[in-house]
């Protein structure tokens, strides 16, 4: 007897121990190990595949899309600003080098960004791909017919009724169909569902997504921006050496650049008068004549936030200052330089500063004697012992140049780049003019003044001050596809979240007394108190075509709506 007990408690141990999922203790599988084939080459990247494209790592990617944006946000960008990059890398010696080799001075064109980024991109395609043909598949099929128990579902009523189940079926198909329900007959029974756009909105916002990201790497790749001071009286024609600086995408070619350009016919602009905003611009404003790719002239003002829109390309008007206007003869009596210099500000009263190159002057003795002058322009002037010569307003009210001047050589036939802004004043073959004492000249101008240089180099005459405005032209494809990708994607996540999908049966069939058993029940396939609400507005409906039998009892009349806990007071 023993022996029996003992055998049968071993083999049921046996038993338990196969059947559980638990390691052993000895580190091996339970029960006998399956020998379960290798992956090999095509089951991994089968494997890889399915991870790739699942809903998770698609959320995990965009997450590090994210994070992976912050550096372009925080640390200056070769693309947009190389002179803070220029900062940077002369400031931060040790850290800078690390920043180059990380690639975090151009992020978004970097490795480890394009490679999320294109990870991304091929998960959101293997997830769009399978569902669009799975929503494509439901949309094929019928609504599945009406199970054996109703009374089981979450939403359910019953009577009975002298109509015939033809008539009920009939009249409860009309008002599915109504209410834009997709029925299928199932011989005693109306199958119905609807809210397949909840699904639909799914999908929408997925594939909007993919549009955002196709609409970003078309406005990274193919995008250009570019600046241009233009004088008063001036003009601009959207030409790659037309720009002060120009920034563009990989893929950009300058022969694909749009035909258009603009003159600046009048530069206006009004500031704070008084109190402590005194000095503020309240108003920017460019009037222009512009032509586009018809060839035709028309007439447009630019303000600060109100840019130009033409063939594509935003003009955006940027900055303001202020152009001298200067004649400079040389030596030899003849005009080696006439126009307008533009200036730049150096602070909010626009006080300025610029210089004058002129590498045609010839000396008295016949000899090649270049001339420069650097200058500083003060539109409403003020002289004091601490700060001296600056502007408290930045309106032409007491303007006033203060200006000195140099002869020689200005270094620019040596074939490197200069600075038009600044004159290189260390060059040793370049001489500040001086005195009889040999003290620097300097020289005080207001319009109309003309300076002679000293031991007969020449003169420079101030004939008048113009405005100049800078303006900042923005060609950035894909931006309409941005804007409806970001309006479907908000769409498509209402329609996911507020749409409800549900399902509605209605059966009728004859009992044994000749009368019909109606029967409806709803079933949302998500969460849902609407699913109640609308089935009894079916219910009613229906129920006023097949009234309840006058001889049933009142407990036969439509049952209230119930939660699945149902009697079998219908069968009495």
């Amino acid at each position: 007897m023993s022996t029996t007990e003992t055998s049968t408690g071993t083999g049921a141990d046996g038993a338990a121990e196969a059947l559980s999922t638990a390691p052993r203790e000895d580190g091996g599988s339970t029960g006998d190990a399956p020998n379960l084939p290798k992956l090999g080459v095509t089951g991994w990247l089968r494997w890889f595949w399915r991870q790739l494209t699942s809903m998770r790592v698609a959320l995990l990617l965009l997450f590090l899309l994210s994070l992976a944006a912050i550096p372009g946000s925080l640390v200056p960008q070769e693309g947009s600003d190389p002179v803070k990059v220029s900062e940077f890398l002369k400031n931060h010696t040790s850290l800078g080098p690390i920043y180059t080799k990380l690639g975090l001075f151009h992020v978004y064109s970097s490795v480890w960004f394009s490679a999320v980024y294109i990870l991304l991109f091929i998960s959101l395609a293997g997830c769009i791909i399978p569902r669009s043909w799975q929503f494509v598949g439901q949309l094929r099929s019928q609504p599945p017919h009406a199970p054996r128990k109703l009374d089981r579902m979450p939403a359910y009523a019953t009577w009975r009724t002298d109509a015939a189940p033809e008539e009920v079926l009939a009249s409860a198909r009309e008002t599915l169909r109504a209410r834009r329900y997709r029925t299928a007959p199932g011989g005693d029974s109306v199958a119905a569902e609807k809210g397949y756009l909840r699904e639909a909105g799914n999908l929408i916002f997925h594939i909007a997504l993919f549009g955002l990201l196709i609409a970003f790497a078309v406005g990274t790749l193919y995008k250009s921006d570019g600046n241009k001071l233009v004088v008063t009286g001036g003009g601009f024609t959207n030409n790659q050496t037309q720009y002060d600086d120009l920034r563009h995408g990989a893929f950009f070619e300058p022969d694909n650049m749009a035909p258009f350009g603009f003159t600046l016919n009048a530069f206006h602009a009004t500031y704070e008068e008084s109190g402590p905003q005194k000095g503020t611009p309240r108003s920017y404003a460019a009037d222009v004549t512009y032509f586009g790719p018809d060839g035709k002239s028309h007439q447009r003002t630019i303000h600060v936030n109100d840019p130009l829109n033409v063939a594509g390309n935003k003009v955006y008007l940027t900055s303001h200052g202020y152009s001298m206007v200067v004649t400079v003869r040389d030596g030899q009596g003849n005009v080696a330089y006439s126009g307008p210099v533009p200036f730049l500000p150096l602070d909010g009263n626009v006080t300025s500063q610029g210089v004058v190159k002129v590498p045609d002057a010839v000396g008295k003795d016949g000899k090649r004697d270049q001339l420069g002058f650097a200058g500083l322009f003060t539109p409403t002037t003020v002289i004091d012992p601490v700060n001296g010569p600056h502007s408290v307003f930045p309106a032409l009210e007491r303007p006033a140049l203060f200006i000195t001047g140099y002869h020689g050589d200005l270094g620019m036939d040596s074939g490197l780049a200069q600075n038009v802004y600044t004159l290189d004043t260390t060059n040793k073959n370049l001489k500040q003019f001086t005195d009889d004492k040999g003290n620097p000249v300097r020289k005080l101008m207001v319009p109309g003044d003309t300076w002679t240089l000293p031991n007969g180099a020449g003169s420079i005459t101030f004939n008048r001050i113009d405005q100049w405005a800078n303006f900042e032209v923005v060609h950035q494809p894909g931006n309409s596809l941005a804007l409806g990708s970001a309006v479907c994607m908000l769409l498509g996540l209402a329609g996911s979240l507020f749409i409800q999908r549900r399902r509605v049966w209605v059966r009728a069939r004859r009992t044994d007394d000749g009368r019909t058993l109606v029967e409806l029940a709803g079933l949302g396939r998500s969460e849902s108190p609407k699913v109640a609400e609308e089935l009894a507005v079916l219910v009613s409906a229906v129920h006023a075509k097949a009234p309840t039998a006058a001889e049933e009892p009142q407990e036969s009349q439509p049952d209230s709506l119930s939660d699945g806990d149902h009697s079998d007071k219908e069968q009495s």
